[in-house]
């Protein structure tokens, strides 16, 4: 299955979506913002980042940029409650990027997840 990085600040909610991706099979890396994320993108190569948009230290739309500029094949989920904020063409996300808002069922997301890696 997919290697992902899945950045999110709320502790519970970082562990809700870790579990239920690695009992899909996946493996999952999670950190708790943007900057520790982004530091281990640039050490390791992901399939699929997942992250919030709304973090401390580096958002989610600037660590999806930075990201992307070092992996294009990198695939990328926004997961928010502010879907308006990830949809302004005015940040510059990631084009392809998807985009889930919460609140979600743990099913959906590991559904989307298997439906962004076998594109």
């Amino acid at each position: 299955m997919a290697k992902i990085i899945l950045a999110e600040d709320d502790e519970d909610m970082r562990r809700f979506l870790a579990r239920a991706l690695e009992k899909a099979g996946h493996e999952v890396c999670s950190y708790p913002d943007g900057l520790q994320a982004f530091e281990q993108v640039k050490q390791e190569t992901f399939e699929l980042l997942l992250t919030d948009i709304v973090m401390p230290e580096m958002d989610g739309i600037e660590l999806a940029r930075r990201a992307a500029e070092l992996d294009p094949a990198l695939k990328i989920m926004f997961i928010t409650g502010f879907a308006a904020v990830a949809l302004n063409p005015d940040n510059n996300a990631p084009k392809e990027a998807k985009i889930l808002s919460k609140p979600f069922h743990l099913r959906d997301l590991v559904d989307e997840v298997e439906r962004m890696m076998a594109a």
